[in-house]
Order: C-alpha cells, then structure tokens, then sequence
C-alpha cells in the first residue's frame, strides 16, 4: 500500500484527526489502530451511545436526528457546510469518541486512508490560492435514530472527499453506503508529504487489470475516448442506472477476474475485516461473471481517466480528471440497498409492531 511515505507518521495523522498532542496518543491508541478487531453491530452501537452521552445537550441537539429524517439521505462530498457536529466544535473526549466510532466500521488501512484523506485539506490550504475554505477539522458526526434502542438507526461522519454511511437494521445486518473517499491531490508533488498517494490501489490495481487485457478484450473495455468530469451518480439519493458499457467478467481469462476481485477487495478492505467478507461474500453469491469492468478517457498514465465495476449488487465509480488528472473521487453504492434501503423494507414488512 502507497499511502504515505516514510517520513509521515500515522500518530501524527491521528493527533491532527483528535487534536492532541502526537506523543501521549502514539503510547495510548496506536496499538489498537493496527489491532483487526472483529467488530460487531453491537459495539458499532456501544461506541455511538458512548459518543452521545459525551455530548452536552446542544452539541447533541446538533448530532442526533431522527432516522427518517430527510438530512440522511442528504450526502455530499465537495467543501461545504453540513449538519451535524463538527470536529472543530468537539472536545478531547467527544473526539476521541468519534474515532473509535470509526474504528468500529473501517479498517486499519480504511482508517488511515480516511483521516489521511482529511490532512490533505492542510495540503490544499498551501497550495491553493483560489481562497476556498480548508478545513481539516470540517468533518461531521450525524447520527439518525437512537443506537441504544435496540431498533433501526445510523450515522455518518463526512466532509470533503469524505461520506462514510452506516445503517444498522437489528436481524437484518448493517448497510455501508454510499461509501466515498476523493483525494486531491491524488498525488502530493511538492513539500514535506511529496510521493502521498492516498488512493495509491485504487488507481494502480485498476491500470493492473486493464494492462492484462488483449487487445480484442480493451477495444470492449474502453467504452470512450473521453472520461467525465466526475463520477456519473454524483451524490445522487439513489444511484441512477448507468448503461452496461464495458467487459464482462465471464470474458475475462481466470487471471483477469482474480484481478477484478483484487480491485474490490481494495473497496472492501477500507472496511473492518468482517464486514468487508459478508460484504464481498454477497458479491460472489451474485456472481462475479456478471461483473462488468468499464474504462472511459486516457490509458496513460497522467491522462484523465475514469472507470467502473457494475454488477447485480453493486457500483463501483472512480474518476481522476480534475486539476490536471491528480484529483481523485471514488465512490462504492449498492443497487438496492444504499442507506440500508431493503434491509429496512424486510425490517417494516416483518417487524410484528408494523404489522400491527
């Protein structure tokens, strides 16, 4: 993984993310960002609950909606204010809450990957002159329902290239997206965090897999000349239908399609490691040759170029063409189920005070 060179420390990242002090932090939690876990919706609950009772009422006022609340589905992904509490309004504590609330739905790498994603507003804020807002403490909490209930609820911690959806359906399991990280700059270029690539694989696993193809396979794949200027669903409530462009999978050489699994393992991996095997668990039941692997824009690299997975479960979008081809967003939606949608379905349609 080609998150961040040696010089940049992960304490480092973390005291930015928490806003105390590098040192005490490395000896109290970083043995525990790099533990696995084995995480459950219950102690997804336990840390919400926990980040809840740390709040004074208006900051939780300002954190805590009901779960059908219109502001869920409400997602964005490009520098503007939110509802919720941000992290610039929380305290030690309150802060330390929401990281281990984060911990309990992302993995290691998902973890690091996203609070790195939040440094590069330090990044931008050196490099741009156009007088956007940066913000590394931009980012907000929001939780939908009660976690404590035993019924369904959610949350999402979000800012600039970053919207991190969970929605808990008690029996019915947990729902992650939409799940969007962007970087920009997809590769830092100057100053002390040059050679950063924080979607290092995203990028590097897809060019992989469409190096492996014939030439007969990538006149297939190549659906057009030129990439759009951003992903095609935007931040769209519900993903819309994309044509079926591109390669199926059933076409791919055994090879290729370990490949393809490869490329949404690094989607996956960004997630605790048990809810990213039921998650890529659902993606084989459905069948990988029904996976489709599409490639618009330049097959250079340096040229604007974008792709995505399509399947009877899933999409999968990823562009890099703004400032110049070094401005990443990638973002992962279920068909059916974005914001928990049909595990929520078969919660009302079953749950016996429904039906009542």
């Amino acid at each position: 993984m080609n998150i961040a060179p040696p010089s940049i420390r992960l304490g480092t990242l973390l005291a930015c993310f928490l806003g105390i002090s590098d040192a005490p932090l490395r000896a109290q939690l970083a043995p525990e960002v790099t533990a696995s876990g084995g995480v459950t919706t219950q102690v997804m609950a336990e840390a919400a609950v926990a980040l809840l009772e740390s709040l004074n009422d208006p900051r939780r006022e300002r954190a805590q909606f009901d779960l059908e609340d219109p502001e869920r589905l409400d997602w964005a992904y490009i520098p503007t204010a939110r509802r919720g509490v941000p992290i610039a309004d929380m305290t030690g504590e309150q802060r330390l809450r929401t990281h281990e609330l984060l911990r309990t739905a992302l993995s290691s790498e998902g973890y690091l990957k996203v609070i790195s994603v939040m440094q590069l507003e330090e990044i931008l804020r050196a490099l741009e002159t156009s007088g956007l807002a940066r913000n590394v403490e931009g980012y907000y909490l929001s939780i939908f329902g009660d976690p404590a209930s035993g019924s369904p609820w959610g949350w999402r911690f979000e800012g600039h290239h970053v919207s991190l959806n969970f929605t808990s359906v008690p029996t019915r399991g947990l729902a992650v997206t939409p799940f969007f990280l962007g970087s920009n700059p997809a590769e830092v270029r100057a100053g002390s965090w040059t050679g950063l690539r924080v979607m290092a694989e995203e990028e590097d696993v897809a060019r992989q897999l469409l190096a492996s193809l014939s030439r007969e396979q990538r006149s297939r794949a190549v659906f057009s000349a030129d990439a759009p200027n951003d992903i095609e669903t935007r931040d769209d409530p519900v993903a819309r239908e994309l044509p079926l462009e591109g390669l199926p999978a059933a076409d791919m050489t055994p090879d290729q399609r370990l490949l393809l699994v490869h490329l949404l393992e690094v989607y996956a991996g960004n997630l605790d490691a048990e809810i990213a095997d039921e998650r890529l668990s659902a993606i084989r039941e459905a069948g990988i040759e029904n996976l489709r692997f599409a490639w618009a824009g330049g097959t250079a690299r340096g040229e604007p170029h974008y792709y995505r997975i399509q399947g009877p479960t899933l999409l999968i979008e990823y562009d890099n063409v703004q400032n110049g081809a070094n401005h990443i967003h990638a973002v992962w939606r279920d068909r059916s189920n974005d914001f928990g949608a049909d595990i929520l379905r078969l919660h009302y349609e079953t749950a016996a005070h429904h039906r009542e």
